[in-house]
């Protein structure tokens, strides 16, 4: 995060990332200022591009889980794009990084059922190129900044 937020700058952004629709009175309510400097702020980090849009995450249906996994892979540098390119064929990949380290790559993945996610997991396993896996099994979310509506510890009895 840019070295230029200040501790509020940092609130307000939590905030939003817990419910962008929070409106501008309760956002000041919550930090304990004026409603005119949540209104500066939002306007500032509009402006320098720290905020770059607002939107809807919808959740999954009530009652459903989806199985998900971490994975890291280590690739054949010389195959590295073809690997990206077949992982992209994946729709249950959601996230694929480039990493340092020991492994090279970290995917998110996400199925409807823990027999799927086994047969995901022995697909990408075999992609041209993938020299290993490692993978971890989800458990529970205690919190996630990417999604509006983020659990909070309180709630670490839901798992996914």
């Amino acid at each position: 995060m840019n070295s230029q937020f200040d501790e509020l700058d940092r609130k307000l952004l939590a905030c939003l990332q817990t419910n962008a629709r929070e409106s501008t009175s309760n956002l000041a309510r919550h930090l304990d200022v004026a409603r005119s400097t949540v209104h500066e702020r939002l306007s500032r980090l509009e402006r320098n591009g720290t905020i770059a849009g607002y939107s809807v995450v919808l959740g999954p249906k009530a009652g459903e889980r989806k199985a998900q996994a971490l994975v890291l892979l280590s690739v054949q540098q010389q195959q590295s794009r073809k690997v990206v390119r077949e992982l992209e064929t994946y729709p249950e990949i959601k996230l694929c990084m480039t990493v340092g380290g020991q492994y090279d790559m970290f995917l998110t993945v996400e199925t409807d059922h823990l027999e799927e996610l086994d047969d995901l997991l022995d697909d990408i396993a075999e992609v041209p190129g993938v020299e290993r896996s490692r993978s971890v099994i989800v458990l529970s979310r205690k919190f996630d900044r990417r999604q509006s509506t983020s659990r909070r510890p309180e709630d670490s009895s839901n798992t996914l």
